[in-house]
């Protein structure tokens, strides 16, 4: 059958003109002008065209039926799509919902930054130009134990800017069991080739030693490579290299050391959980001479790549012309350089940074929110229970670790499966079209709210939108 040539489409679709004169163009020109409702049309009518050669259909489309389309783009072009989720998934850094949750301080800190101008470039003390970095280096170098420090707009970025910096053209050795995949299909071997340096792989899956990386140094070798493996694990018959005995083959041979540490924990606080995973600190202690890690994850801050360890190398990368494409802005430096002066004091980590009040929230106080959240849902009459459950930290870190929790489970008399995980299916997709959505968990055919990453000014808030939801009343 042929495809459906231009000037039969044209026969099943209004013209612009035609579309532009209904009622409803002309109220939506009032509201919004008409270089937004004309383009509205345009890309509608564009959309229903290739609809038709894709579909190789003859219905027509009418003027109103079109508008129907404008409208929803209209909407999706002055309204934000961006805003607040209410995560009742059980994960604490969901990549999805943007990871860290931050405190209210960092709103505080940002407010007169986003209102007016601010020093990002200007030393007052000097009255001369600035350096933005100077903001934020000097906390993360006391932090950190590293001589420099560096800010990119993600840890990918940090790892190119790094790789492409020092081992443009030459050798860079990685274990085979650390080739591993970032969020969003993001790979090792991937950043490797967009940097420019040649990736070589040492070692097996499973094990690898230290004599592995000294066979395959050559002339051509840059740096040796130690990826993180924050997002899974491997157990059984394994064997890695240590940082320590690492960096001593690495200076052994005058390289350097880079330490791609991923999930970002500046050191090891008091909560569940890290005592076995690797801290930035320590790192360096132990020898790396570079060390990169993201702002979003276990650090609890905004998204942002950094980078620490000695000052010549990252003086040298401070000096890259590609750092000025991957530098960071105002409110990024502000959120992390406030989300860095929680690690000061113990109490204030715990206390003004949620990703660390979240880990640490003890298992009766997530029984008790979800105690909490029954009751408001009694209180509208919905039929719920509550449910033990896993509290996962998520954001591709602490693959291991697995919280007790308490989760709200929704209820049906229905007693046919199909149709009660039809119900569950009906009620979560409802809850995503709030004003404030709610994302919630399916799981065995119910639909569950989960207090592990739930703050409890938003419970009465769930509560009356299951209720508003279509849920059968008790």
């Amino acid at each position: 059958m042929r495809a459906p040539s231009l000037t039969s489409l044209h026969k099943h679709l209004p013209s612009v003109d035609a579309v532009l004169k209904t009622e409803e163009a002309e109220a939506l020109t009032a509201q919004w002008g008409r270089d937004l409702v004309l383009f509205g049309v345009r890309q509608a009518l564009e959309e229903r065209r290739e609809k038709l050669v894709k579909e190789k259909g003859s219905q027509a489309s009418s003027p109103e039926m079109i508008m129907v389309d404008v409208k929803e783009i209209v909407e999706r072009i002055s309204k934000a799509s961006l805003g607040p989720v209410i995560n009742a998934t059980g994960v604490i850094l969901h990549t999805n919902l943007g990871r860290a949750p931050l405190g209210d301080d960092i709103l505080d800190a940002l407010a007169p930054i986003v209102r007016g101008y601010s020093n990002l470039e200007f030393n007052t003390e000097e009255a001369r130009r600035g350096q933005r970095m100077a903001h934020i280096a000097q906390i993360l170098t006391y932090l950190t134990g590293a001589q420099g420090a560096l800010v990119v707009n993600n840890n990918a970025a940090g790892l190119i800017l790094a790789l492409r910096t020092l081992a443009l053209g030459r050798d860079v050795i990685i274990s085979r069991g650390e080739l591993i995949e970032i969020g969003g299909a993001f790979r090792i071997p991937d950043i490797m080739a967009a940097s420019g340096a040649r990736m070589v792989e040492v070692g097996t899956t499973n094990r690898t030693r230290s004599s592995d990386y000294e066979q395959a140094i050559t002339p051509e070798t840059a740096m040796l490579f130690k990826a993180h493996k924050s997002n899974y694990t491997i157990a059984g018959f394994t064997e890695e290299v240590s940082i320590a005995e690492l960096s001593s083959l690495a200076h052994a041979h005058q390289l350097p050391l880079l330490y791609d540490i991923g999930s970002g924990l500046l050191r090891k606080p008091k909560i569940p959980g890290v005592a076995h995973e690797p801290d930035v600190r320590a790192a360096l202690s132990n020898g790396a001479d570079l060390v990169t890690f993201s702002g979003d994850k276990l650090l609890g801050g905004p998204q942002a790549g950094i980078l620490v360890g000695r000052k010549d190398l990252i003086e040298k990368l401070a000096k890259e012309p590609l750092m000025r494409a991957l530098r960071v802005g105002k409110l990024t430096i502000t959120a992390l350089s406030q989300a860095c002066r929680h690690y000061l004091d113990e109490t204030a980590l715990l206390e003004k940074n949620p990703l660390f009040g979240l880990l640490e929230r003890p298992v009766e106080k997530r029984r008790e929110l979800a105690e909490i959240l029954l009751e408001a849902c009694k209180k509208h009459k919905v039929p719920a229970e509550v449910v033990e459950s896993t509290v996962q930290c998520g954001g591709g870190t602490l693959p291991d670790l697995k919280l007790p929790g308490f989760a709200v489970a929704l209820k049906t008399p229905e007693t046919n499966v199909k149709k009660r995980e039809q119900f569950a299916r009906m009620v979560f997709h409802r809850l995503l079209q709030n004003d404030v959505p709610i994302l919630g968990v399916l799981r065995e055919g119910r639909l569950l709210f989960d207090t592990g990453a739930l703050f409890e000014r938003d419970i009465e808030t769930v509560a009356k939108a299951i209720a508003a939801a279509g849920v059968l009343t008790s």
